[in-house]
């Protein structure tokens, strides 16, 4: 007879299966055969939902940034500083935070929709039954697929960002050509667009890991389903917040 887990260690259980979970995938991606077309087809469904809504948040934060910021700046008498500005935000933190957080709200959730049809249907249950790993079989391929997409649609998204900010300080606020983009040198390096893909990666992989769990922990038919996908997108970014807190204090600490 099991012993009953006490209700002060309830919410830790949850916790616990996600822990796992990640280190069955981390075990699972070195094991052969690696499901590629898997990958693959998952990676170009995240693309199709995650680019365009990317880009326009994205212009969206950045132009916001800049137009107050640049405000500032003029009133300083230092608006040539605007290229370094952008590349703060654009390369260091809303880059790589905007990136994710719509790469979960679109990809994330349909993943996790899918793997919870597939447990409310039985059919994780018979996969297991016929001696296939989900985790090797599913969760790995999806985690790939994120990561990706994360790393690739980061350096587009930080690319249009000064693109963006270039035109619109220049062309709308004044700002020396030049001076604009002399000034992105002097705040953002090769290590800022490093971290900046590190950021990345570890957002992205956050974000698919928890969108599988839930969907693998699903219960209570469609309702449930319909649960955990808005679980998976609120956790997830309620979880990148620290995150991304705690990789700047460190980049801060180091560089």
């Amino acid at each position: 007879m099991s012993a009953e887990t006490p209700p002060a260690l309830k919410p830790l259980v949850p916790l616990g299966g996600f822990f796992a979970m990640a280190l069955d995938a981390v075990q699972a991606a070195f094991r052969r055969p690696f499901q590629w077309r898997e990958a693959v087809l998952q990676a170009w469904f995240v693309v199709r939902v995650s680019l365009v809504p990317t880009v326009l948040v994205m212009l969206g934060f950045m132009l916001l940034v800049i137009f107050q910021v640049n405000l500032l700046l003029t009133d300083l008498g230092a608006l040539d500083l605007s290229g370094g500005i952008a590349g703060i935000a654009a390369i260091q933190q809303i880059g790589p935070f905007v990136t994710v957080v719509v790469i979960a709200g679109a990809g994330g959730t349909a993943i996790c929709a899918d793997l919870g049809a597939r447990t409310v249907r039985e059919e994780i249950a018979a996969m297991e039954v016929l001696g296939i790993d989900p985790v090797q079989r599913l969760v790995v391929p999806r985690v790939l697929a994120m990561v990706v997409v994360g790393q690739v649609l980061n350096v587009i998204i930080c690319a249009g960002g000064l693109v963006g900010g270039y035109f619109f300080s220049v062309y709308l606020q004044g700002a020396t050509p030049g001076a604009f983009l002399d000034s992105i040198p002097l705040f953002t390096g090769i290590p800022e667009l490093i971290v900046s893909q590190i950021k990345a990666l570890v957002f992205s992989v956050i974000a698919a890991l928890i969108a599988c769990y839930r969907g693998l922990t699903v219960s209570g038919g469609s309702k449930g389903v319909g649960d955990a996908v808005n679980q998976a997108v609120v956790i997830t970014i309620t979880v990148l917040v620290p995150v991304s807190l705690t990789i700047t204090l460190v980049q801060f600490a180091v560089l």
